[in-house]
């Protein structure tokens, strides 16, 4: 699967989640896109039910099938439940940290951001999405971007969510990345308990 363009509103349908961010067209249209969408849903096999699971995280971390492949063999030589380890090591990538730590709206926005050079980790510019960052690290805003629309928006909306493995020094526009987060901390709906299943078949 190459990175979805498409849009945000069919795939939220489709999982009856707002995947890709708000989505109006769930309130709308609670049944899922396309011609078939209203009949009545066939039972779903087993296999179709872990593989919604694993498009449903690839999906919202805006992963792609290698990089997901190697991030499931990364958590699967881990200590720990595979399943967990999966979801810590999408919560620690520098994408979905300039998300959570409120720099931008959307992990999309938080892809562009990094993607541009806009983003520091420990004081030198990365510019790699899927940097994994290590408890400790500082993520920050390089001065010249500080005054940047889409942050200076974002970090103006942005509603006082903590989370526990994260920091956030307002008045430097940088965030540490304290720890691997919790199962029980991550708020997205994910059975990862399916898409370990799905790998071990």
């Amino acid at each position: 699967m190459a990175r979805y363009t498409g849009p945000k509103s069919k795939i939220a349908r489709r999982f009856g989640e707002p995947i890709l961010g708000p989505s109006k067209a769930l309130s709308r249209k609670n049944y899922g896109p396309g011609q078939h969408g209203k009949g009545k849903r066939a039972k779903q096999s087993e296999y179709a039910l872990q593989l919604k699971e694993k498009q449903k995280v690839k999906y919202t971390y805006g992963i792609l099938e290698k990089q997901f492949e190697n991030l499931f063999h990364k958590a699967a030589v881990r200590e720990g439940i595979k399943g967990e380890n999966l979801l810590k090591l999408c919560e620690a990538r520098l994408d979905n940290t300039v998300y959570r730590l409120g720099i931008a709206p959307t992990r999309r926005a938080a892809r562009q951001l990094v993607i541009h050079k806009h983003i520091l980790v420990d004081g030198e510019i990365v510019n790699i999405p899927s940097y994994s960052l290590k408890p400790g690290q500082l993520v920050g805003v390089r001065e010249k971007s500080k005054s940047l629309e889409v942050i200076t928006n974002s970090l103006a909306g942005r509603a006082i969510k903590r989370f526990n493995w994260l920091e956030w020094e307002a008045s430097t526009l940088t965030g540490k990345f304290l720890s691997y987060p919790e199962r029980s901390d991550i708020p997205e709906n994910f059975n990862e308990q399916a898409i370990v299943e799905l790998y071990s078949k």
